[in-house]
Order: C-alpha cells, then sequence, then structure tokens
C-alpha cells in the first residue's frame, strides 16, 4: 500500500508522495552495485591484466576475481528475481502495468514522453511514477538481466565442480548456441546494462533540475508532485 500523500505547503497544491517503496530501492542499490562489481571483475576474467611474481598457485589471483564475480552474480540475481516478484506485489508505481503500455492512460502517458524527448513538449511529464517511455525501457532492461543471469549461469558450469548444483544448467548452453555464443551474448549484455547505467544516472540528474526530488527520490521513496498530478488525489 502506498502512503497518503502529504501536503508540503499551506495553499496545498504541493504534495509528497510515496513513490519507491523500500523494497524498491533495496533492489535497485543492491543490482546498481552488482553491476559494477559484475562488469570489473568481468573484464578481467575475460582479458587479465595483474601480472603477478612467481606460480600463480601461489597468489590465485583469478581464482579471487572469480569468486567476487560469482557472490555478486548470486546478489545481482537476488536483487533482480525479487524485483520481478514486486512487480506483483508493490504499490501502484511498483506494479507491472507500469511498464507495459496497455491501458489508455499508458498509452497516452507514452505518446506524451516521446513528444517530450522528440523536442514537441516543452515540460516533462509531472507523473509521480515512471513515465510510457521510461516503463518499456526497464521492461527491456528486466529482460536483458534475466538473459545475464542465465547466460552466466550456463558460463559457470564451465568451471564449476562436477558435483555442484550449477550443473545442473548446462542445459543452457545449447540453448543460446552454443559457448561461444554464450559468452558473446554475455559480453554484449554486459555493455548494455553499462550503457543504460550511463543513461539513467544522466536522466535521473535531468529530471533532478527539471522535476523535484527525483534522485533523493530513491533514498526517501519521496516525490513532490502538484496536487492534480497525483492519482491517489486525482481520482479520490
Amino acid at each position: 500500500m502506498s502512503a497518503a500523500p502529504k501536503a508540503v505547503d499551506t495553499a496545498e497544491t504541493v504534495v509528497t508522495v510515496y513513490v519507491w517503496e523500500l523494497p524498491v530501492r533495496i533492489a535497485h542499490w543492491l543490482m546498481f552495485f552488482s553491476i559494477l562489481v559484475l562488469a570489473a571483475t568481468g573484464f578481467y576474467i575475460g582479458d587479465p591484466f595483474i601480472a603477478v611474481n612467481g606460480p600463480a598457485r601461489d597468489h590465485f589471483v583469478m581464482g579471487t576475481i572469480r569468486v567476487v564475480h560469482l557472490y555478486a552474480a548470486i546478489v545481482f540475481s537476488l536483487a533482480v528475481l525479487f524485483r520481478i516478484y514486486w512487480l506483483f506485489a508493490g504499490n501502484r508505481y511498483a506494479r507491472w502495468d507500469q511498464y507495459l503500455p496497455l491501458s489508455r492512460e499508458r498509452l497516452r502517458n507514452t505518446w506524451e514522453a516521446i513528444k517530450f524527448f522528440s523536442y514537441l513538449r516543452r515540460d516533462p511529464l509531472p507523473y509521480a511514477g515512471q513515465t510510457g517511455t521510461a516503463g518499456l525501457s526497464y521492461a527491456g532492461i528486466f529482460m536483458i538481466q534475466l538473459v545475464m543471469i542465465f547466460t552466466g549461469l550456463a558460463l559457470y558450469t564451465v568451471y564449476a565442480a562436477p558435483s555442484s548444483v550449477f550443473q545442473a544448467f548446462g542445459f543452457l548452453i545449447p540453448i543460446f548456441g552454443g559457448l561461444q555464443r554464450v559468452h558473446l551474448i554475455h559480453h554484449i549484455g554486459m555493455w548494455l546494462l553499462l550503457i543504460f547505467m550511463v543513461l539513467h544516472v544522466y536522466l535521473s540528474i535531468l529530471f533532478s533540475v527539471t522535476e523535484r526530488n527525483e534522485i533523493d527520490s530513491m533514498f526517501s521513496g519521496y516525490k513532490e508532485r502538484e496536487v492534480a498530478d497525483v492519482p491517489e488525489m486525482r481520482d479520490a
């Protein structure tokens, strides 16, 4: 359940809206930091650049990097799967219908957002949650994240012990077209996520300038909006 909007000025034209629930914020930051760790360790696994003196077994650099990569992948996978679960358990701003323009309202929201990014609309949409275009992009990111999880599981079967439970995912390798293609898909997926992160940070800063509390909201959960732009109050 979302918290009731609270007025923050005497005229009650601006209210604080509880948009991002705590589970959403936790999952968001777990994915953010785990992707950074996964990208850094993944680069090293693909192209080792740390030189050590003496036998490799005395330093275990690659082994350590792989362990860090594995645990970061576990954190990332759990965060993604939990966020997908929260698409059905969260408040109105976190639910799955905010990511697919299936209703007339979301279709209109998506069109108005496209007009804004095409310089056909001067002001950004004042909607408290995700715009239609943001929702579509996040839906695509969820798909990429799932592909990264599956390809990661497939790759790990090569290095896991024969008795490891991860060997159960060996069937994924032929599904993706062989081990080399799994490597390629995993690599491309990493770059897509990194590019998205850069764009995401840029747009968050942009909308923090044009709107209110855009970046702060992922820490506090709250945004400030005009009363007319808050569905809970508009529909009351």
